[in-house]
């Protein structure tokens, strides 16, 4: 699967962090089934720009920690887009801003922050949700599966 990281952060990215995103996402793909030719943006902002997405988007004017934008989901009415070539899954968005502060509120590494903030976006593309307890107990099942897979422990 090819992954594009853009940072749009004031700050270089850590190439050890750049490469424990790449891990997880493909992880997370090779677990899924997602075929190679599949392609995910991961966009790394600062939580102006994520409150932004989320006012613009959401209709909530507040920042969030990440934000997910599935261009496989089916909207009704919607024609079908056959697509040629690489499957287009969508686009992730992480606020660093809001990693570090829930690193330090959870007690744990902004690295296994990011990592669960990945996964977690990475699900959401993919049609997974947590808006019943049912559904968040399946998300959360491979969202821990997949962290322990790359080393990142609960």
């Amino acid at each position: 699967m090819e992954c594009f990281i853009n940072n749009q952060l004031d700050r270089e990215l850590d190439p050890d962090l750049e490469r424990m995103i790449r891990r997880i996402l493909e992880e997370a793909a090779k677990l899924e089934g997602v075929p190679e030719k599949a392609e995910v943006s991961l966009t790394l902002v600062n939580d102006e720009e994520m409150r932004r997405l989320s006012r613009d988007f959401r209709g909530i004017d507040a920042p969030t920690d990440v934000l997910s934008f599935a261009l496989q989901e089916k909207v009704p009415g919607e024609p079908e887009i056959q697509e040629e070539g690489e499957l287009l899954l969508g686009d992730i968005f992480i606020s660093l801003d809001t990693a570090l502060r829930q690193a330090k509120i959870y007690g744990h590494s902004l690295e296994k922050e990011i990592g669960i903030l990945v996964v977690h976006g990475f699900l959401h593309l993919l049609g997974y949700d947590h808006d019943t307890p049912e559904t968040e107990k399946i998300m959360f099942r491979r969202q821990e599966e997949v962290l322990n897979r790359v080393g990142i422990k609960g």
